[in-house]
């Protein structure tokens, strides 16, 4: 993740993860090029909503929790909460394993998809990146995590 170093956040780990959801949930191509074309190395929707909320537990409380940890202030937090709480309502209605196509055709989907772009965008201008270059796989991920 180039430009500015995520690690200057105390739990910038967490930051990369919750970075890495947000982007693949708010790219409409990445959906369709990727996830329902069974691309390997992305993971599906079910991936990146754990991705998301798996070790910061925001599906139990406010992004506003982590403010100066892995969020740099609370207009990040207002953005990551309001992306949780939609893609959620939607996990919770089709089901955790459902298939990909189930999301992308939810009535709901691209008001998730706007508020996790909103989040995304915020996040990466944040941290000097380029909101509008392609995910990441997420063997880069793990690249990334495992280095200081």
């Amino acid at each position: 993740m180039g430009g500015m170093p995520l690690n200057d956040m105390p739990w910038w780990r967490w930051r990369c993860n919750v970075r890495s959801a947000l982007h693949m949930l708010s790219d409409p191509v990445f959906h369709q090029e990727c996830w329902l074309a069974g691309h390997e190395g992305y993971g599906d929707v079910t991936d990146a909503v754990y991705r998301l909320v798996e070790d910061t537990w925001l599906d139990n409380w406010s992004a506003e929790k982590y403010v100066g940890t892995i969020f740099r202030d609370s207009a990040e937090a207002a953005l990551v909460d309001v992306a949780v709480l939609r893609v959620l309502r939607i996990m919770h209605q089709v089901g955790a394993d459902a298939p990909v196509s189930d999301y992308l055709e939810h009535h709901g989907w691209p008001e998730a998809v706007r508020a996790a772009r909103d989040a995304h965008v915020r996040l990466a201008s944040n941290d000097g990146e380029d909101p509008d270059a392609p995910p990441r796989s997420l063997e880069v991920l793990r690249i990334l995590t495992r280095s200081a």
